[in-house]
């Protein structure tokens, strides 16, 4: 056994040398090369592990430095106020519905957004309405939100202080996020907006438009996703009608006392880049996206989703493949098949593989991923277990503050149909619930977790006995 397992075993996997079609979107330190300053920042990360001494501020009360990095993110982004997150997208998650809501208050918040999402609900002891997901039965994708579904929400549930939106999803589908702030603002409603993979829009017209932008009175975003960022950070940006003192208070609260000056010297870098030669770079990306597409959809057995393909007025992220496969043939099977090609994809699912870009990805990158997949042998990819996405809102007997506060047991998933979750059922990535606390899992659930653990996916709320948390 070594005596140091996680050094060696990531030391292992650099070793690889796997192109990264994933986060994050430095994309294994290409992203600080490009300038003078990021090769300096690059060279020093090391040295700049350092605590709040004279001359270099302290995020938990800026006045020096920090405030003006700040507020060059602020304004970059157009909004009234933005932060940086040394905790991820996680922490302005938390931030967000703690500085907009009050203990008891209902919300209504999409289904698919991701697990820290409904974690702040269940530590703010709100009420959650669910929304439902479009899904498109042609590529087996789940789409946006379905706005008739979400109006007769709103309408039945005038009391809602709020709605909380992803923007865009893991696929790179936007919803019609103007329309539902237009129609949340007649009825009184903030908007809060988990933009994890949204750090880069609006800098180039062909890129769907900023959250901010749009009017989101509350909009998180991962800058380490899609920017040249280090992982774990985060901006959180606020409009103009949203109380700064306390967004102040939870901002702090959520983040760590002892702030990586390493984080957040990234997060101003990635600022910098956006600003300075965001609009240049994107073209340049989204032309070899575009062109790469094309090629690739000329090939027998694939099929990258584009913005025509999608429903009403839904918008796509052209710097992320969404790579489908004909029915009869395995996402699972062609996301192993392009590892073995060191491809390093972001996700798959049991018909699509997602492939995230960022400027620091060549063309020549580009042109490997066209050879692979003009090289994979079809036969090697077919698979007869389909499994159709269904888009599906458990039956909530208790709420799910109240659920992880009773009693459990642990039974065979199998065994657990008719019984109450006590702990939520999660695929990763992304990170979507497929049923919460407090709800009734039924055959459905059941068979959904069967087939993520027959490709092998990572499923948490599921030891290793193939056991669920149900309350007693």
């Amino acid at each position: 056994m070594s005596k140091l397992p996680l050094v060696d075993g990531v030391l292992e996997y650099l070793r690889e040398k796997n192109l990264m079609f994933c986060m994050p979107g430095h994309k294994n330190g290409k992203g600080f090369n490009n300038t003078d300053i990021g090769k300096e920042l690059y060279e020093n990360f090391i040295k700049a592990d350092i605590t709040e001494v004279d001359g270099v501020d302290n995020l938990h009360h800026s006045d020096g430095i920090i405030k003006e990095a700040q507020n060059m993110l602020r304004d970059l982004y157009g909004s009234k106020k933005s932060y940086f997150l040394i905790n991820g997208s996680t922490s302005g998650n938390l931030a967000m519905i703690f500085s907009c809501f009050n203990e008891g208050e209902k919300v209504i918040v999409e289904r698919s957004c991701h697990r820290s999402i409904f974690n702040g609900i269940i530590m703010r002891k709100l009420e959650p309405v669910y929304i439902k997901n479009k899904i498109d039965n042609k590529f087996g994708l789940q789409l946006s939100i379905d706005e008739n579904y979400l109006i007769k929400l709103f309408d039945e549930n005038l009391d809602a202080k709020g709605i909380i939106v992803t923007y865009p999803n893991y696929y790179g589908i936007c919803c019609n996020l103007k329309f539902i702030i237009k129609e949340a603002n007649k009825r009184g409603m903030k908007v809060l907006i988990d933009s994890a993979h949204g750090a880069h829009f609006g800098i180039h017209n062909e890129l769907p438009e900023s959250a901010v932008k749009l009017g989101g009175d509350f909009v998180v975003m991962s800058s380490h996703k899609t920017l040249p960022s280090l992982t774990q950070t985060a901006y959180l940006h606020i409009g103009d009608k949203v109380d700064t003192e306390k967004v102040d208070f939870y901002v702090s609260a959520f983040l760590s006392t002892s702030p990586s000056y390493m984080l957040m010297c990234s997060m101003d870098y990635a600022r910098y880049y956006l600003e300075e030669r965001g609009k240049d770079e994107y073209k340049k990306l989204i032309d070899i996206c575009n062109y790469y597409r094309k090629k690739i959809n000329a090939l027998e057995g694939f099929y990258i989703v584009s913005k025509e393909d999608l429903q009403n007025k839904e918008d796509i992220d052209v710097t992320r493949y969404v790579l489908n496969v004909e029915e009869g043939f395995s996402g699972y099977k062609l996301y192993k098949y392009l590892k073995s090609k060191k491809i390093q994809p972001e996700m798959c699912d049991y018909r699509n593989v997602v492939l995230i870009f960022s400027t620091f990805n060549t063309e020549d990158e580009f042109k490997f991923l066209y050879k692979v997949l003009c090289d994979c042998n079809l036969e090697d990819i077919k698979d007869y277990n389909f499994h159709m996405i269904e888009s599906t809102i458990g039956h909530m007997k208790i709420k799910p503050f109240e659920a992880v506060e009773r009693e459990y047991t642990l039974i065979n998933y199998n065994e657990a149909c008719g019984k109450v979750c006590k702990e939520a059922i999660i695929p990763y990535p992304p990170g979507v619930p497929l049923i919460l606390p407090g709800e009734i899992i039924d055959d459905c659930i059941i068979n959904f977790i069967e087939y993520y653990l027959y490709n092998k996916c990572t499923v948490l709320g599921i030891n290793q006995e193939k056991k669920i948390k149900v309350i007693i």
